[in-house]
């Protein structure tokens, strides 16, 4: 097992942090998802918002991976959260439902309002592999490369939509709207990707740091202006 821990700092408030996180999809960012669905959502007594999502991703296996190892590439991940308006945290925990034997991987993420009125984002990871055949070590190091990298660019995405949410106190065009048309359009207009990095603190194994963003940002123009 790869145990992966991080913890990074925004400058912007809890509430707007948290509700950018729960509409980072779609973001150039996470080509990778193909669909999100809430399946259910209740309030508890307490008045904490619980939330379950369904999300479908697209992966790629790596060269080495044995002809046959899994029958298809997408996976079906379920996300369960909780919002406490009142504490100002949110605690959200998400697994993936195919392919456990060959890798799993249990993801919880902690949102809270810091003392300076930022937001403190703290991420732990635990990647598992119980495939054998000699492959498991290594399978789990892959898999550990992989998230190090979408959760730096998954953070990259929530930034995107904090200061896409800034810029809709100001603009005319609903949030909504806008979303709708930036998922035409990513869909017409592919971004290319080059190296970059956050700025954060974790604590991880064997594997160096990876992480990529987009560099053209005409989408945000097209809609937003310059």
């Amino acid at each position: 097992m790869k145990f992966f821990s991080q913890s990074f700092l925004y400058d912007d408030p809890w509430s707007i942090v948290s509700l950018a996180f729960f509409l980072r999809y779609p973001n150039p960012y996470a080509a990778h998802v193909l669909s999100c669905d809430v399946i259910s959502r209740q309030q508890t007594e307490s008045g904490s918002l619980v939330t379950t999502r369904l999300i479908l991703k697209r992966g790629a296996l790596p060269r080495w991976a044995p002809q046959g190892i899994i029958s298809k590439t997408e996976s079906w991940v379920i996300e369960e959260s909780e919002v406490d308006p009142f504490g100002k945290e949110v605690r959200c925990s998400t697994k993936n439902l195919d392919h456990v034997k060959v890798l799993q991987v249990e993801e919880r993420q902690h949102f809270r309002q810091a003392e300076n009125g930022g937001t403190l984002q703290t991420t732990e990871a635990y990647i598992t592999s119980k495939f054998g055949w000699g492959l498991t070590k290594r399978i789990e190091s892959h898999g550990l490369a992989r998230f190090k990298t979408h959760i730096q660019r998954s953070r990259e995405g929530v930034s995107l939509i904090v200061n896409l949410l800034r810029q809709a106190r100001q603009q005319p065009m609903a949030l909504g709207s806008y979303m709708g048309n930036l998922r035409s359009d990513l869909a017409e207009n592919p971004i290319p990707h080059s190296s970059a990095s956050l700025h954060c603190e974790d604590d991880e194994h064997n594997v160096d740091d990876q992480a990529s963003q987009p560099q053209n940002n005409s989408w945000v123009s097209k809609f937003w202006g310059p």
